[in-house]
């Protein structure tokens, strides 16, 4: 990891095998997640895992890194910029 004006930066990478396993590092939080939609937000943006039978199987924020396993249809990060406000408007349609 390295150290960018006193906050801690961690390098992003998906690694998916068989479309069945994917490993992720540069996590720093996990907004939701069921069984169809696993929605992070990364180093990179916001990233959406959509799928069947999702499930996290390995979770650690304080290293980054997540493992989700399940038949994974789709990766699609949002635009950067602020994730958290996209994170509550995104909450915020659900709940409406």
């Amino acid at each position: 990891m390295e150290e960018l004006n006193g906050s801690r930066s961690r390098q992003h990478r998906i690694s998916l095998t068989e479309r069945q396993t994917c490993a992720l590092t540069g996590v720093s939080d996990v907004l939701s997640f069921d069984v169809g939609e696993v929605l992070l937000e990364t180093e990179q943006g916001m990233l959406m895992i959509k799928g069947n039978d999702l499930h996290v199987s390995r979770l650690s924020l304080e290293k980054g890194e997540v493992d989700v396993d399940g038949r994974i249809d789709s990766l699609t990060y949002s635009e950067n910029g602020n994730a958290a406000g996209r994170a509550e408007s995104l909450f915020a349609r659900l709940f409406r």
